[in-house]
């Protein structure tokens, strides 16, 4: 077991490694366009579609295979690019992002599963914090139904779930370059107040093929939210991310993001709005059926925060 926890430890340093040479490599190839922007990002095509729609003064950039746009949206300049699906991707795609382009704020747009029973599809979060709730320890059963943790869980206030149990992440950055470990990182305080601002904004209730969500989408700006590299379709693992981490929404980036803009300095939030309700729903498949709906609400979101950015 130790030895399996050594090598584990080591393939964390090589990657932490690999990823920092990677961008010493990217900002030694220089920048692709100095005007300082915010970084818009979402996971995949359907959600950063709307948004080109949207974009003004529009030019393309690619670097290692990504597009990056850059332009304007509601007269502000920014740069929209996919980052790709999951933990790895979006955190090597924002740091790539940071590298090449000037980037001001980090702001995130997107769907997720939802996991407080009191929000519902359609429904947009704009949430205070974000954890990587499967940074775990697999524990050792030492009785049916009882692990031994280790103490490993550092300042992480959650039970385990099973044999897992969520261990804070090893960061570090310019005001604290010594390793230290953290599990929640803020969003930005003045990003946070922006958002609260945001009034009368007219959400969708129903898709393109006239398909009705049974309550109207509302914006709900506050509590947790927790990302992971797993698509959550269960609701025991729903529940336990509810009551564990206080969670209202999951995910697969947004943690991910947050951490390189802590690690970077880079202000950073993030609107996402529910597409299904992470095993908690009526019915399969619910995340097929509103992907779409639930993308244009969060850009909805997304462009009326830009508009109140002062």
């Amino acid at each position: 077991m130790a030895a399996f926890l050594c090598i584990c430890r080591f393939g964390l340093y090589l990657l932490a490694f690999c990823l920092a040479a990677t961008s010493a490599i990217a900002q030694a190839a220089g920048r692709l366009d100095e005007t300082p922007r915010i970084a818009v990002i979402s996971a995949f095509e359907p959600e950063v579609a709307i948004l080109r729609g949207a974009l003004g003064e529009t030019a393309r950039h690619s670097v290692n295979g990504v597009e990056f746009l850059t332009g304007t949206l509601q007269g502000k300049p920014v740069l929209v690019f996919l980052s790709g699906v999951s933990m790895i991707n979006a955190a090597m795609n924002t740091q790539l992002a940071l590298d090449r382009f000037n980037v001001t704020h980090i702001v995130f747009s997107g769907v997720a599963g939802g996991v407080n029973p009191g929000l519902h599809i359609g429904d947009v979060t704009v949430v205070e914090r974000w954890g990587q709730y499967l940074e775990t320890v697999a524990a050792l059963e030492i009785e049916p139904g009882r692990y031994d943790a280790m103490g490993v869980g550092g300042d992480v206030d959650a039970p385990g779930f099973g044999m897992f149990f969520t261990r804070p992440v090893m960061v570090r950055n310019a005001e604290q370059p010594a390793l230290h470990e953290k599990f929640w990182f803020d969003v930005d305080p003045g990003l946070l107040e922006t958002a609260r601002r945001i009034q009368d904004l007219e959400l969708k209730d129903c898709d393109a093929k006239g398909q009705c969500l049974t309550q109207r989408p509302k914006l709900v700006v506050g509590g947790n939210g927790v990302s992971g590299p797993v698509f959550v379709d269960n609701p025991a693992l729903r529940e336990h991310l509810h009551e564990a981490f206080q969670a209202n929404v999951v995910d697969m980036e947004s943690a991910a993001c947050a951490m390189v803009a802590y690690s970077n300095g880079v202000p950073f939030i993030a609107f996402r709005s529910l597409s299904d309700l992470a095993g908690g729903g009526d019915g399969a498949g619910e995340v097929h059926t509103f992907l779409n709906l639930a993308a244009e609400n969060s850009t909805r979101v997304l462009m009326a925060f830009l508009k109140a950015w002062q």
